[in-house]
């Protein structure tokens, strides 16, 4: 576990002994971690602990889970997996479009923790590719830094956006269903509504408006794509 040595994990939940059992897991796998009990301490800690990913519980005393993701991702991709008490009211699609990159339910199974720490992490390593920066007429996406330029504007857009629209400029005229996007963006079998694919689409589409030469598609029935004229 020589690669996950220096990796640091900030552990953001008001019960200290899933805090206690959460950083038990990961050490043994070779983590770092540090833990954080409320929303106020985590946005405090992560701007000094640098973490390399979050595990977020949604009901925290004070500043819930929600608005920790949201005051992260104005300023960082950095991935966030959020907790969940079974019975609680979760909307998948509110965390996902706010930035969380995975969802578990608590109680969890360890080692289903373990493997969704390390597939997000594995996800959001850079790809060694050509295609990291795509263009099409005054339209750049970077996947490198995470930028959107369009007519020489920058386009604020949040991680699981613009990786969409990226995934889709890279694969032009060809037409993905909304489960495959599912599985490419947000990935490890994830658990959710095909209505958060249609949700980011809708919002990439208010933010970007098609010049006629490429366009994003609704193909009835099926899905979506990137089309070139």
């Amino acid at each position: 576990m020589d690669q996950n040595l220096k990796q640091k994990v900030l552990i953001v939940d008001d019960d200290s002994l899933i805090s206690d059992l959460i950083s038990l897991y990961l050490n043994k796998e070779g983590y770092d971690t540090k833990a954080s009990s409320t929303g106020e301490a985590a946005l405090s800690v992560f701007n000094t602990y640098k973490p390399n990913i979050i595990i977020l519980d949604l009901m925290l005393p004070g500043i819930s889970g929600y608005d920790v993701c949201r005051e992260i991702r104005k300023t960082s991709n950095t991935p966030i997996i959020m907790l969940t008490a079974k019975g609680e009211t979760f909307d998948k699609v509110l965390g996902l479009e706010l930035g969380a990159d995975d969802y578990m339910v608590k109680p969890f199974d360890s080692k289903e923790l373990i493997a969704r720490v390390k597939a997000v992490l594995r996800r959001f390593q850079p790809k060694e590719d050509s295609s990291k920066q795509i263009s099409f007429d005054e339209l750049n996406i970077n996947i490198s830094n995470y930028t959107v330029i369009n007519n020489g504007q920058k386009i604020e857009m949040p991680p699981k956006e613009l990786e969409l629209l990226h995934f889709l400029a890279s694969n032009p005229n060809q037409v993905f269903t909304r489960e495959k996007l599912l599985d490419r963006i947000w990935g490890y079998e994830y658990i959710g509504d095909t209505r958060t694919v249609d949700v980011h689409i809708k919002r990439i589409r208010e933010k970007i408006k098609s010049p006629g030469s490429w366009s994003i598609e609704t193909v009835w029935g099926i899905g979506y794509k990137f089309e070139v004229k």
